[in-house]
Order: structure tokens, then C-alpha cells, then sequence
């Protein structure tokens, strides 16, 4: 969650970053991450969504969900190579919220969720990787943690230096130039969508 206070123009940021399992909330209103979604103001159903002039902050919460989850015995996880599908990147539009003083600042807000999903799903591909390349026979059900925790931590760094930078979405081609950079790197990692096999390793 970024919020801005509009009153004295300073920016103050606090990012809440959502790592849920799944079932939190409504499967209907969660939306499975696709390439170039098309977000709409009503995609956002958190309570506090409100686009009015009188509102004293700019908030928003992107709703973007990274999970990891899986369920087997023991030998079917010391067999098991390919976690592509047990990651999961998804909206969920009863946390997404938007506050702005009109519908030109929302949709930059927006612009800024598109970003934020598509991030997501970069570092989603990117623990997918690590687990690929890191999982062995005798690995135990721990074995992810580490690497699930340092692609979180990068994935934060990133959102909250591009929020801040871009100051909120008001600088439209510097967010451009770094969603771009994002697309670019998830096609790399083609191999690590969710419902991708994995390459043989070398």
C-alpha cells in the first residue's frame, strides 16, 4: 500500500507488500496474472476505493498476491523438479484500492498496478528458476525459503524505488521505461510461466 499526503505535497510512502496463501479471498474477483491485463477502476473493490476531489491522501493498494503453496507426500516432492505451477501470481480486486482526487490521477495510479503485476510475475518466474535449479533429490521441504525470501526482498526494493522515482505514476515515460524493462525480462524467462515445463538441465 503507497499512500501520499496531498495536504503539504511531502510524499510518504509505506509499501504493504501481500504474501498470503491461497483462500483469503474471493476466487471470483481473483484474476490469475496475463500478459497486459486490462485494468479498470472498477477492478478495484477494496472499501477505501474513492475518486473524489475533497480526499486528503493518495492511496493505492495494488491487490498483487505472490504464493507459494503445495501439497505431497514426501516422495512425490523428492522426485518432483518443476514448482511452476505450485507459484501463483494474482489480483485480487477485494484488497485492490485507489484513492485520487480524479479519474486522470487514478489512472496513473493504474498504470502503476499494471507495473506492479507484471514485477510480480517477473520475480514469480524468477523463484520458479531458483527452485528448479536449486531443488535436489534429497532436499527438504524447507529448501525454498532462502530463495523465495531473496526474491521477495528484491521484488520490493524495485517496487518502492519505481513508485518513489516516478512519483506516483506523475512521471509517465520514466514508468514507461521501466515496464518496459520488466516485459522484456519475463519473456526471457519464458520457460518459468506457471503452466511451463521446465528446460532439461544442462
Amino acid at each position: 500500500m503507497w499512500t501520499r499526503d496531498i495536504n503539504n505535497m511531502s510524499t510518504k510512502l509505506l509499501f504493504l507488500f501481500l504474501i498470503l496463501t491461497n483462500g483469503l479471498f474471493s476466487q471470483v474477483n481473483t484474476i490469475e496474472w496475463e500478459p497486459d491485463y486490462d485494468f479498470k477502476i472498477e477492478d478495484f473493490q477494496g472499501t477505501k476505493t474513492a475518486i473524489k476531489k475533497d480526499i486528503d491522501k493518495v492511496l493505492v493498494q495494488s491487490g498483487v498476491i505472490l504464493d507459494f503453496e503445495f501439497q505431497m507426500s514426501n516422495v512425490e516432492f523428492m522426485f518432483t523438479k518443476n514448482f511452476n505451477s505450485k507459484v501463483s501470481c494474482t489480483f485480487h480486486k477485494d484488497a485492490a484500492v485507489i484513492m485520487a482526487t480524479d479519474s486522470l490521477a487514478a489512472e496513473r495510479l493504474i498504470a502503476l498496478v499494471k507495473f506492479d503485476f507484471d514485477l510480480s510475475e517477473l520475480y514469480a518466474r524468477k523463484i520458479r528458476k531458483e527452485l528448479f535449479e536449486n531443488k535436489k533429490t534429497f532436499s527438504n521441504a524447507t529448501f525454498f525459503q532462502p530463495y523465495f525470501d531473496k526474491m521477495i526482498t528484491e521484488r520490493n526494493k524495485i517496487s518502492s524505488r519505481v513508485y518513489s522515482e516516478t512519483d506516483f505514476g506523475n512521471e509517465a515515460a520514466m514508468l514507461e521505461k521501466e515496464h518496459e524493462i520488466v516485459k522484456k525480462e519475463i519473456n526471457a524467462l519464458s520457460d518459468f510461466c506457471k503452466r511451463c515445463k521446465s528446460p532439461k538441465k544442462p
